[in-house]
């Protein structure tokens, strides 16, 4: 399953309060703004003489002149914020007289002897900010000792200051009454200092109601300090430094679900996108940390943000639903936000008319539908219906939205149920949609694998032929295999494969180019990754089931590529590509390919030494159509157009196969067993020896007529152990609970094979094991005889 998280959503733009309100709250940015000079800063100062607060992000340069000006003309300027600016002129600074709040966080290129020492001279300055920055222990003491006004200095994520409190506990523990906060210390505990005159709980430190009304200086200083805290915790969570594990698991994520309670709605916006993003280790393979995502759950998180989720704001349902779409990863996490009513949440944000809210809702959905337990709650919440209808909406979108639809959509489409409300809901449709006119690599991929897991069900339901039909479905998937992307080709070989099972899908891929476009898939994708060479090799299976594909991908060159895989140290691949190579040859011309190319030795190991019993069942039986006698007449005429063959010894390699087969027939032959099975007319051994031989996975397998018809006619064969390979095919095919015995029972009934079976059963010059198991076979087609006339 796939699934995937996000780290931070860039928003398009500020909120549009206008710069020269009393109480500008706005950060510009977080995008670096490079268009925005000193220049730019001199005219907010000329045009807004009322300003009061002023935060800019990713500022290029504010020159002296520019603060200057900030301080000649706007005189109420109390709270000013440069976060991750290139350059600020620290001196100048110093002349705001009117300043109290101060942030310079993630700047490095500050004189901190200059700094520290002019700031030190503000009459008002209450708090300043310099984390994430290069500053100085001295720096900090200097602030310490000489500031008659600070009472808070933010020192999170600085390097320096906190090898010197590792080096030496107190350095700053002599402060004069000014806190100073790190990472390393306990902020919750140190914040409580705050409020000397009020007992105040650690867990309720930032609780609103402790200073709201009460103390106005206070209340400014707490609302500063949790605007400043989202504002870093977000950044180092960006940054995703080493040794932050402590941090957020003692109080990082406590800290975060405060400040999503937080009265200022761009704080709570922020702690949300932080309780995203700071849970993340690898955005492109979508790991989460386990530890911190159900630490977050532990402290209450999911109802937090799921009621942060339900406000009328848009912005903070789109961070809401963002962090909890992250968390889902875990399937813990998942597990809880599905029992506090998350699914239908986040199925009603996707409904939203805000792409951005939508989109986030649908990764939620994305990542909650990776669980079993959770495919059923999102179709009964309607969420099928909601992430069609995205895609409906915004069929011209972003790759995000559209993908996390896709995406979510292609979890849900792997339930046999769900993939039926998919299909009920327009699904198909919008999917070839995507499928034939996206050019995003991320939704093609998406929307590739959601058509292959719908066409995955078989005879469960008309998923399969409802794509097949579906206009331009086939021709996009069959286009999809020469993508640039390895993703996308994979999936829609993986469709493709998927769809063949379908006879008319099969010719319809085979109609849009299928043949050549998956044979030159297979050779191209020999270095690429396993999955991408598993999915080829089996598309190349399920077209190779009728004979005019099958011939034509011998003729195409596919047989080449098709050994290469079988050569695969990976058991899917080599088995799939064995399942291709026993269904092409069958046709003879196919067969002498096999040969001329050197197959023989390559189908010999698998047959000898694959891991896979399927693999070698399957190499075993393209070696028995291989060398039946049927090639015979092809080998004196060869396959190339000129008419002569590569030079093989066909003889040679006719014994090194049938010599092969009967070592992989007697891997399942116990002498003892078998003897008594031989002389007993009781049933029960028979029993025993089947159970004990099945092999699982061939039930899956579904043959034709002239298939069926080959082993019955290799039952006759001169060569005593392709008899008795055949018996042992038969008896996979014919096991009683196997997903095709009854459709087989049917064909060999047709044939008259009892009578056939009869014969090898009772021939002297028959091995055990070919009169054992055609006795088997039998005692097969007599209970599938039983239970069709009752």
């Amino acid at each position: 399953m796939t699934r995937r998280v996000r780290r931070r959503l860039c928003k398009d733009g500020g909120k549009g309060k206008d710069v020269a309100a009393d109480e500008e709250r706005e950060l510009i940015g977080p995008d670096p703004l490079e268009r925005i000079s000193s220049d730019a800063l001199r005219q907010v100062a000329f045009c807004c003489s009322r300003l009061r607060r002023l935060r800019l992000s990713g500022l290029r340069d504010a020159d002296a002149d520019a603060i200057g000006a900030l301080a000649r003309y706007c005189p109420l300027l109390e709270d000013v914020a440069f976060l991750d600016c290139g350059s600020v002129d620290e001196a100048a600074i110093a002349g705001i007289l009117s300043l109290r709040f101060l942030s310079v966080a993630g700047c490095h290129n500050l004189k901190w002897a200059t700094a520290s020492t002019s700031w030190a001279q503000l009459p008002s300055l209450v708090a300043v900010d310099v984390s994430r920055t290069d500053v100085s222990p001295s720096a900090i003491s200097r602030l310490i000792s000489h500031s008659k006004t600070l009472k808070l200095i933010c020192t999170l994520n600085c390097k320096s200051v906190e090898e010197e409190q590792a080096h030496n506990p107190g350095a700053f523990s002599n402060s004069k009454g000014k806190l100073v906060l790190t990472i390393t210390s306990h902020i919750f505990k140190s914040v409580v200092s705050l409020f000397p005159d009020k007992v105040v709980k650690e867990n309720e430190v930032f609780n609103e109601c402790n200073w709201k009304g009460k103390d106005n200086a206070l209340g400014d200083m707490m609302s500063w300090l949790e605007w400043i805290l989202s504002q870093t915790l977000l950044r180092i969570a960006e940054s995703n430094p080493q040794g932050m594990d402590d941090f957020w698991l003692q109080q990082g994520a406590d800290m975060l679900l405060s400040l999503v309670k937080s009265s200022q709605e761009d704080v709570q916006e922020r702690a949300a996108t932080t309780l995203a993003t700071f849970v993340v280790i690898d955005d492109e393979s979508a790991n989460v940390d386990a530890a911190r995502s159900e630490a977050v759950m532990r402290v209450g998180g999911i109802p937090m943000l799921l009621d942060l989720a339900r406000c009328s704001r848009e912005s903070a349902q789109s961070e809401a639903a963002k962090a909890i779409a992250n968390l889902s990863v875990n399937a813990k996490v998942a597990k809880a936000v599905a029992d506090e009513g998350g699914i239908t949440i986040l199925t009603n944000l996707a409904r939203s008319m805000n792409r951005l809210v939508a989109e986030e809702a649908a990764g939620g959905l994305w990542n909650l539908s990776v669980g079993e337990e959770h495919k059923a709650a999102i179709a009964a919440a309607g969420g099928i219906k909601a992430l069609v209808d995205l895609i409906l909406r915004w069929p011209a979108g972003t790759d995000g939205v559209l993908e996390r639809a896709a995406g979510a959509l292609a979890n849900l489409a792997a339930d046999d149920k769900c993939s039926m409300e998919v299909a009920k809901a327009g699904g198909v449709h919008a999917l070839v949609m995507l499928a034939r006119s996206c050019k995003l690599e991320g939704v093609l991929e998406q929307a590739a694998r959601a058509l292959a897991n719908l066409a995955a069900h078989g005879d469960n339901n008309n998923n399969n032929a409802a794509v097949g039909q579906e206009a331009g479905a086939l021709e996009a998937l069959v286009q999809l295999t020469s993508s640039q992307n390895e993703g996308v080709r994979q999936e829609a070989a993986g469709a493709l494969w998927n769809l063949s099972f379908d006879d008319r899908n099969r010719e319809g891929i085979a109609a849009a180019g299928g043949v050549e476009a998956l044979v030159s898939l297979a050779q191209e994708c020999l270095n690429a990754s396993e999955g991408l060479q598993e999915r080829a090799a089996g598309a190349l299976w399920g077209l190779s089931v009728s004979e005019a594909n099958s011939m034509a991908i011998g003729q195409e060159g596919g047989v080449a590529p098709l050994l290469t895989l079988a050569q695969s140290d990976v058991e899917d691949v080599h088995e799939t590509a064995a399942g291709a190579l026993w269904n092409l040859a069958f046709y003879s011309g196919n067969a002498l390919r096999i040969v001329e190319e050197g197959g023989v030795p390559i189908l010999v190991r698998l047959c000898s030494s694959s891991g896979s019993k399927m693999a070698r069942f399957m190499s075993a039986l393209a070696l028995a159509y291989m060398f039946d006698g049927r090639m015979d007449e092809v080998a004196l005429v060869g396959t190339s157009s000129e008419g002569s063959s590569k030079s093989v010894n066909v003889e040679g390699a006719r014994r090194m196969a049938l010599k092969h087969i009967q070592t992989f027939v007697l891997t399942f032959s116990d002498p003892q067993v078998f003897t008594t099975a031989s002389t007993s007319s009781a049933s029960a051994a028979l029993s025993q020896i089947a159970d004990a031989v099945f092999i699982q996975e061939a039930g899956h397998l579904r043959c034709s007529g002239a298939e069926i018809a080959r082993f019955v006619a290799m039952l006759r064969n001169p060569a005593s152990i392709l008899r008795a390979c055949a018996a042992f095919a038969l008896l996979q095919f014919t096991i009683p609970g196997g997903r095709h015995a009854v459709h087989h029972a049917g064909l060999l009934q047709k044939a008259g094979a009892a009578r056939v079976l009869r014969a090898a059963a009772a021939a002297t010059t028959a091995s055990i094991e070919a009169k054992v198991f055609a006795r088997i076979v039998l005692r097969n087609l007599e209970h599938h005889q039983t239970g069709t006339s009752t």
